[in-house]
């Protein structure tokens, strides 16, 4: 017996969702996202894997997934839906007695002790298809990031293992971004540094990284270039670290004045629902996108209420530009703790 973690990733979570309450709409291109109008701004929650084919993927503008795909599907995300069967899966995993760290509606970690995680796994992907009707991958690995990034390789609807001993053969050769946590602007810092694969990464002097990329950071992303990473896998109930609201308007707003007011009516509305939490707010920040995609946060110790700190954090923003998003978060004192 050996101890393993599994990902269970949900496959095309939101729009297999509405495939369940939808079956004609199975084989057809499906997008799910913003309020399901392709006309308006919002960006694509989750494609299936029809839509996918064309060129349609997770984040990307509504508008421009109707371009690429003038037959897709349009639906708006339904959270009350995806709670539901969320929650269905989620104990489906719990049955087996293991420890599961749920990540969002459509994955969790599941700590297992068992001498064939792959049958361990097929046989609780059965379970779930059992139970809800939906497909997942389950990714195989000796800590928390192996699992994850082996969760790709089996997509669609199947197992793949990730381990110390297969790590440089998988991922050796392929770019740094390939890893869990390693994004876009990172990769590119790591290749201004001369490191432009996993095998580079792992064989890097975590001192030097320290020194161009700080103290933390530069160590670290040696660390998981050579996989190592978490072995726990928390049960302990997820609590959020932030709360917020934001929303896209259709028509930029020019007026600064009608920024200030809706940043207030954010705030109030931010406001009223961390205080039903009765957890305490230490920050409060605020997001601007200005037009087109330039998007910019500022945040402020919370000193007297969210509103009142909203406005103070408006106040370091640049008026006159046309905004396209307004946002506001209050940053909870316990951490989720």
């Amino acid at each position: 017996m050996s101890h393993w973690v599994l990902h269970v990733d949900l496959d095309q979570f939101t729009a297999a969702v509405e495939l369940l309450r939808n079956p004609d709409l199975r084989g057809k291109p499906v997008v799910v996202g913003g309020d399901g109008d392709p006309a308006k701004r919002g960006v694509v929650s989750t494609a299936s894997y029809e839509a996918r084919e064309v060129g349609v993927h997770s984040g990307m503008p509504l508008r421009t997934a109707a371009r690429r795909c003038p037959d897709c599907v349009f639906l708006p995300v339904d959270a009350d839906a995806c709670d539901a069967v969320s929650a269905e899966v989620m104990a489906v995993l719990r049955d087996t007695g293991c420890p599961v760290e749920v990540l969002g509606w459509d994955e969790a970690f599941v700590g297992v002790e068992t001498a064939d995680p792959e049958a361990f796994a097929r046989n609780l992907a059965a379970e779930v298809k059992a139970a809800t009707a939906l497909d997942c991958s389950i990714g195989i690995g000796e800590n928390k990031l192996q699992a994850k990034i082996a969760t790709g390789f089996g997509k669609p609807a199947g197992v793949f293992r990730l381990t110390s001993g297969t790590w440089y053969d998988v991922l050796g050769d392929r770019p740094p971004d390939a890893i869990w946590g390693i994004g876009a602007k990172t990769a590119a810092k790591l290749a201004a540094l001369g490191i432009t694969t996993v095998r580079e990464l792992a064989a890097a002097d975590p001192d030097r990284l320290a020194g161009e990329l700080g103290p933390t950071t530069g160590p670290w992303l040696v660390l998981i270039g050579r996989g190592r990473g978490d072995t726990e896998v928390d049960p302990t109930p997820y609590a959020a670290r932030t709360h917020g609201r934001e929303v896209t308007y259709q028509q930029d707003v020019r007026d600064w004045t009608l920024v200030e007011a809706e940043v207030a009516r954010l705030a109030r509305q931010v406001a009223a629902e961390v205080a039903e939490t009765g957890r305490p707010v230490a920050r409060v920040v605020v997001k601007v996108r200005y037009a087109p995609f330039d998007t910019v946060t500022h945040g402020v110790a919370l000193a007297g209420d969210v509103a009142e700190a909203a406005r103070t954090a408006l106040a370091w923003f640049t008026p006159g530009r046309p905004v396209r998003l307004l946002g506001v978060r209050a940053e909870f004192a316990d951490a989720g703790d």
